[in-house]
């Protein structure tokens, strides 16, 4: 039988699989699944996790919903959505949620002659977009903001997650809290896209990178990554103080070192607004956040375990895991500009582990 690998994560998907199916006797295998937006720097971790300690990490980038779905459902030993769960939901189902990383979305375009950093875009013309109200990219709220560019007379293709993703709800979180009246399909990790839209559906951050390189005249939502990774054509943004972020002079726009420095400045200064201690459940949702350096759609993704575990060991190979991502993974999560967990959010969530997660037979804890 003929079949066909089509992306890096069913590379790594089967290369795990092979793997757990030769030594799952000899060594832990821990599974994860959900957000795609944590997949790549995830997927760094397990991979020195597992050298360093012999543990087996598989980790599916299905989308946040569907890493929801499978840690209720005791699939998965861990999900990881980038739409946190509200406190009386997590009581609800059992479970205990924590922050694991930082990073932002990006608009991403394929537009003849236009390259990164070239275009500014802001809130109100995104949403426009998304919701049919401007469909052409020589439009005069496009040209108006970007005087500096010449835009094509091309319609403006709408790519957009097919799949329920902590990358949408965080967009469109942002769209409904940055624009007045104009974002109506509101909050959401799935959507009804306007109907006035010339759009298509991509699954996953994967998904929507692969359309976008594809279709002439289209715009996208990706984790930062998947943009420079993929060498995509991304878009400076205003922010809620209306600035025009990330602060970069065009010179540099291909400067790569150049352009990871600015969006972490960027990225950190909109985390500096994250109060995980005082919000209950660590419910804390970063677009839009004021700062005249703040990156207007950053995110966080969060992992969600059972508070109680049916296999202590497995469960606190999980926390292990994570305590050596907090550790030992700053280098990693850097390296693919996101920001590392702050070390006195890392502290906090330590206390937490100690007090929430318990062995289901016995109530011990599992991290001391």
């Amino acid at each position: 039988m003929k079949f066909r690998i089509k992306s890096f994560t069913q590379l790594w998907a089967i290369s795990i699989a092979f793997a757990s199916a030769s030594f799952a006797s000899a060594n832990e295998l821990v599974t994860g699944a959900g957000s795609s937006f944590i997949a790549p720097v995830l997927y760094k971790w397990s991979a020195s996790y597992n050298t360093e300690n012999g543990t087996k990490i598989n980790y599916q980038s299905t989308g946040s919903g569907a890493g929801i779905k499978q840690i209720e459902g005791k699939i998965v030993d861990f999900g990881a959505s980038d739409m946190p769960l509200k406190l009386s939901d997590l009581d609800s189902k059992g479970l205990f949620q924590f922050p694991a990383i930082i990073g932002g979305i990006v608009i991403i375009t394929n537009i003849q002659g236009i390259s990164q950093g070239q275009l500014i875009l802001n809130a109100k013309i995104i949403a426009e977009i998304y919701s049919g109200q401007i469909k052409n990219w020589n439009d005069k709220r496009i040209a108006d903001l970007n005087p500096h560019v010449t835009l094509p007379n091309k319609n403006i293709i709408v790519v957009y997650r097919s799949d329920a993703s902590g990358t949408t709800y965080n967009f469109t979180y942002f769209l409904e809290r940055a624009t007045t009246g104009i974002w109506k399909a509101g909050t959401g990790t799935a959507v009804s896209w306007p109907s006035g839209i010339t759009g298509v559906g991509g699954k996953g951050n994967e998904g929507i990178t692969t359309m976008v390189k594809r279709a002439p005249g289209s715009i996208g939502y990706v984790e930062y990554a998947y943009a420079m990774q993929n060498k995509l054509a991304w878009a400076r943004l205003q922010n809620a103080d209306g600035n025009t972020v990330p602060q970069i002079d065009a010179k540099d726009f291909k400067d790569e070192k150049k352009v990871s420095e600015a969006f972490q400045q960027s990225f950190q200064a909109a985390a500096l607004h994250a109060d995980w201690e005082k919000s209950p459940g660590m419910y804390v949702l970063l677009a839009n956040q004021k700062g005249s350096l703040s990156w207007p759609i950053t995110a966080s993704t969060f992992i969600l375990i059972h508070k109680n575990q049916m296999n202590p060991k497995i469960g606190s190979e999980v926390l292990k895991f994570f305590h050596y991502a907090f550790t030992k993974g700053s280098g990693s999560a850097k390296s693919l500009d996101y920001i590392p967990i702050p070390e006195n959010t890392y502290k906090l969530i330590q206390k937490k582990w100690a007090s929430d997660i318990k062995s289901d037979k016995d109530k011990s804890p599992l991290w001391k």
